[in-house]
């Protein structure tokens, strides 16, 4: 088994290659710092809508990114009800939003 980051560690990473990139980015929920679930919300604006990528682990122990409302994006309002009933569920979560097109290709792993 491979040694994994904190989960704080991953989000700051991730805040500063967008922070370098000009790519607006929000911590909008601190989850666990150590190993909270982290979710993104990738924000292509009102006229492409959002995803919510959940991270998860492929069977070989890759790093995947799911899609958690689906592959199609959806409206904003749809996205920020997920991330709601989530949160309910675990507030150990961490909630990233991203408001770019071109959002995944910030991330480590693919997107399935």
């Amino acid at each position: 088994m491979e040694a994994r980051l904190k989960s704080e560690i991953w989000v700051k990473a991730l805040i500063r290659r967008c922070d370098l990139a000009a790519i607006p980015i929000a911590l909008v929920a601190r989850g666990d710092r150590d190993a909270g679930a982290i979710l993104l919300k990738l924000n292509g604006g009102s006229t492409e809508g959002c995803s919510v990528l959940t991270q998860a682990r492929g069977q070989d122990g890759e790093l995947l990114w799911m899609r958690s409302t689906g592959p199609v994006p959806v409206a904003e309002a749809e996205a920020d009800a997920y991330i709601a009933r989530q949160r309910q569920r675990d507030q150990d979560i961490w909630v990233i939003e991203i408001e770019h097109r071109e959002a995944e290709s910030m991330l480590d792993g693919r997107v399935v």
